[in-house]
């Protein structure tokens, strides 16, 4: 047998024995296992559109404390749009994920929205740069990652396409996130007027050029492309907030609303799209929203400051803040009132003082003329009283 006969048979046998490499996915999996996962997830809309409601139901917890009408009405006086995040580690099967759910109490919740988006952009490009200043460190160990991996942006049901405020706040969040369109309260839609409100809010979408989130949907298995599908075919997401259990006419106990002619359920795909949000977010797609933030978001973002700054500069202050800008004219506003209230009264101890110069002034040219007039009197007398300097001759 010659040496390449020989070196094709060893090949042979070597392939069809293995060398462990088919082994990979598992040792992935139990390191991945055991070191978990971060996943941060963003809520944006306006008050009163169950965002609250639907944190809690996705995970059947009480994450975070729903507010009063108190305390909603006291918030809407501040006039500015605050960044909460509520943390949670969530356990499966042995698999932990540190879930980080960012909220937005006050967006668009005023009459003058204008920029009440920069806060939100702000924040997520703030954990890009916190994120790129710990990779230049020398030490990387315990690198804290609050990067946003999926924004829901929660529109009211208006019932006939976005308004001006969710098309710029779209538009410049999804140029930066995996923006997920959300239909609140479906339950108040007619099926009718939900598909038809769903077909003018993709038709803005693709008119304005928003980017959103777009799930892969090619697979091996058929069955998971047909999901997939199933599930990009739902967007925007038109969903139904209820963390009570109600009874349904047929006996069975659900989470959902009840009203005088039934029950919307949350967990029906016929009333709402519940169930493929949420498997969009955990069970199907993390991992992918994960990745996209990486290699997408966080890389252009990466490119850009890079292009831009040096090594290890930190990345230069936005000084056009709606927040800031409105303090800066509050306090210029207050500052040119003092100005005006000096110079009038300045202007007032100044006319007081020309008064007081030609009081003196007078009294002065007075003094001078009374001064004068006995200089005068005195001459007078003294020429009237010496003798005559023709009597002194001899």
């Amino acid at each position: 047998m010659s040496a390449s006969e020989a070196s094709a048979s060893s090949k042979t046998q070597v392939a069809s024995g293995g060398i462990g490499i088919a082994n990979l996915p598992n040792q992935l999996h139990k390191i991945v296992t055991k070191k978990g996962t971060n996943f941060s997830l963003m809520v944006v809309g306006e008050s009163g559109t169950g965002k609250t409601t639907f944190i809690n139901t996705l995970l059947t917890t009480e994450l975070i404390e729903p507010l009063d009408d108190a305390n909603r009405r006291k918030k809407q006086l501040d006039k500015t749009v605050d960044i909460n995040i509520h943390k949670a580690e969530l356990e499966e099967k042995m698999f932990n994920v540190k879930l980080n759910v960012v909220d937005t109490p006050g967006f668009g919740d005023y009459v003058d929205n204008h920029d009440c988006w920069l806060p939100v952009v702000d924040f997520i490009e703030n954990q890009y740069e916190q994120y790129l200043r710990q990779e230049q460190q020398p030490v990387r160990k315990g690198v804290v990652d609050m990067r946003v991996h999926a924004c829901l942006y929660f529109i009211r049901p208006n019932g006939h396409t976005l308004k001006p405020l969710d098309v710029r706040a779209m538009k410049a969040i999804g140029a930066r996130v995996n923006l997920i369109p959300v239909i609140a309260k479906a339950d108040t839609l007619s099926p009718a007027s939900l598909r038809q409100f769903k077909k003018r809010i993709m038709d803005v979408i693709d008119a304005q050029g928003i980017r959103i989130y777009q799930p892969p949907i090619e697979s091996e298995d058929d069955s998971v492309t047909q999901r997939n599908k199933d599930i990009t075919s739902a967007m925007p997401f038109a969903i139904i907030g209820s963390d009570r259990e109600v009874k349904t006419a047929d006996g069975r106990h659900v989470k959902g609303r009840l009203y005088p002619w039934g029950v919307a359920e949350v967990e029906n795909d016929q009333h709402c799209d519940f169930r493929k949000l949420r498997s969009l977010l955990i069970r199907t797609h993390m991992l992918d929203l994960i990745s996209k933030t990486e290699e997408d978001h966080y890389d252009r973002y990466r490119t850009a400051q890079m292009k831009t700054r040096k090594f290890g500069e930190p990345k230069p202050r936005k000084v056009d803040n709606k927040k800031f800008r409105e303090e800066e004219e509050a306090l210029r506003t207050r500052f040119t009132e003092k100005v005006k209230l000096e110079e009038n009264r300045f202007r007032q101890w100044e006319q007081r003082l020309i008064a007081e110069r030609d009081r003196l002034n007078k009294d002065l040219e007075q003094e001078h003329n009374l001064v004068k007039q006995l200089e005068s009197e005195i001459e007078a007398i003294a020429n009237a009283g010496s003798p005559n300097t023709k009597f002194f001759r001899k």
